[in-house]
């Protein structure tokens, strides 16, 4: 499986199995993180077989069996959200062409013990990851209409980019993005609150992956 066949398989997975993580799939994640984190300034880290990304309630009723999980941290630089949004998008579809699940978590995470344990200073959420109870469910999307435009007939590469960024997840499932498109320049605007960075992050990610990265430049 490729990224872009993972981008199309991978949906939101809440309830996981007690089957832990291979040595070699921890080496595999591990490597893919340390890449990003080298790449794009972020320190993301990864906890395997530790229950502690979540309080004990939000475990038993949303968060069943999550035992390894990325947290989603940096140090607070420009783009910091946007930065750690796009490399989540990167190792979320990594890890399911490993034969895993995962599912972005933003708000309902053990956030005041999960900056206790991370050596920078900010992070915004955490990304739940193993061998889920099911592969999740395709969710209603908005349609190309309501999140973009292009001035002009829009190539298929920006069609196929549209189409790749409804798969993104972002905060609540809003998709309160909007992309814009003339000739080879493309723009991106988000407004959803506190998560408008992460999710900004997580839609570019994906975009250039249905599109292209060579066939536009972001303005």
């Amino acid at each position: 499986m490729d990224m872009k066949e993972a981008m199309y398989q991978r949906h939101m997975v809440r309830c996981y199995m007690d089957k832990p993580l291979s040595a070699d799939i921890v080496g595999r994640l591990e490597t893919r993180m340390k890449e990003n984190n080298e790449k794009y300034g972020v320190f993301v880290e990864l906890k395997t077989e530790d229950t502690s990304a979540f309080h004990a309630v939000v475990r038993r009723i949303f968060a069943k069996g999550v035992r390894n999980f990325f947290i989603m941290a940096g140090n607070s630089t420009p783009n910091l959200e946007e930065r750690l949004g796009y490399c989540g998008a990167d190792l979320m579809l990594y890890a399911q062409t490993l034969g895993l699940n995962t599912w972005w978590v933003g708000g309902t995470f053990n956030k005041r013990l999960m900056t206790e344990v991370v050596s920078s200073d900010i992070v915004v959420g955490v990304i739940a990851v193993g061998y889920g109870q099911n592969q999740g469910v395709p969710h209603k999307t908005k349609t190309a209409k309501q999140v973009s435009s292009y001035k002009g007939e829009a190539p298929v590469w920006f069609k196929d980019g549209i189409e790749a960024a409804l798969l993104a997840p972002t905060a609540l499932a809003k998709q309160a993005f909007m992309i814009k498109g003339r000739g080879n320049q493309v723009s991106i605007s988000c407004k959803n609150g506190i998560f408008t960075g992460v999710d900004t992050g997580l839609v570019k990610y994906h975009f250039e992956l249905g599109a292209g990265k060579d066939k536009f430049e972001w303005v």
